[in-house]
């Protein structure tokens, strides 16, 4: 299997794995407030991470990696779970599945301007035509929608996409998980720090459902995703496996809609279709 393959497979695994992080989001702040539940998934993911990098005997990344791992630390770590928790409190899984749409876009942008990237032009065309169906979707709605919620959607959307882009930089050299777990390293003692501050009072009433969703965001969401995506956007291309990412809305909405019992509109399904067709445009000319 060339380069190539094993990064779109690797790529499309890791999509999968994301894909339950919103709705698994969206139950857990059900339970658990959006600040402890960034730092709980981080403190818990980090452990895990820990044991993986004595287990194997991994070496402590050069000084000169440390600030890309800052920024991978800022975006994935602490800026997308954190924005994604607070807007779930103002919008439903469902309606914030949509805004996945826009990663694709914001991990090429990035991969250019990090990475080395250098699509053609008509990948620009369609990129940004899909982003725009997004917008538009966003402006549209009326007392479904949340601004506050869409503005923390976007706002995500860019830390996540930038941290997408230097962390598949670092994996060429340090390798995918390596990349993740010394990331959840950097960011641990602020994430303990976040987690004593905001301890709840009480865990007596928080339900089963909520502590799957801790325990499934903090495993595969925070981590496990991470290795699989890592690799494939190291090994096949920040702009081209990065489109993958548009298939998460499919995965996400029927998440949503079969565990949650959300109910995902027409027009969501609409706007993923659009979506998925000018991304597959776009990596048609990555």
């Amino acid at each position: 299997m060339d380069r190539t393959t094993a990064g779109w497979g690797s790529g499309l695994l890791g999509v999968i794995i994301f894909s339950g992080s919103l709705p698994a989001t969206r139950v857990a702040v059900g339970g658990f407030s959006p600040l402890f539940l960034t730092s709980a998934r981080a403190v818990i993911a980090t452990l895990l991470a820990v044991a993986l990098l004595m287990m194997l005997k991994q070496s402590r990344p050069a000084r000169h990696d440390m600030a890309s791992l800052t920024v991978v630390a800022f975006g994935v770590v602490v800026g997308f779970p954190l924005l994604t928790a607070l807007a779930l409190q103002h919008i439903t899984s469902a309606h914030s599945i949509v805004f996945i749409g826009l990663l694709p876009f914001a991990t090429a942008v990035f991969g250019v301007l990090r990475g080395g990237d250098r699509p053609k032009p008509l990948f620009w065309v369609f990129s940004l035509a899909g982003s725009l169906t997004v917008a538009l979707f966003a402006l549209s709605q009326g007392t479904g929608a949340s601004l506050e919620g869409d503005l923390l959607m976007v706002a995500a959307i860019i830390l996540c996409g930038l941290g997408y882009a230097k962390g598949a930089v670092l994996s060429r050299r340090l390798g995918g998980w390596q990349v993740i777990s010394w990331a959840l390293v950097l960011a641990l003692p602020f994430m303990v720090i976040l987690a004593l501050v905001t301890w709840p009072p009480s865990f007596a009433d928080i339900s089963t459902p909520a502590w799957i969703s801790l325990g499934y965001v903090s495993a595969f969401s925070m981590l496990i995703g991470f290795v699989f995506w890592y690799r494939g956007l190291a090994l096949g291309g920040i702009a081209g496996v990065g489109q993958l990412q548009l298939l998460q809305p499919f995965f996400g909405l029927l998440l949503a809609g079969l565990l949650l019992h959300e109910p995902v509109a027409l027009t969501m399904v609409a706007v993923t279709v659009i979506v998925v067709f000018c991304v597959a445009g776009a990596k048609r000319f990555a």
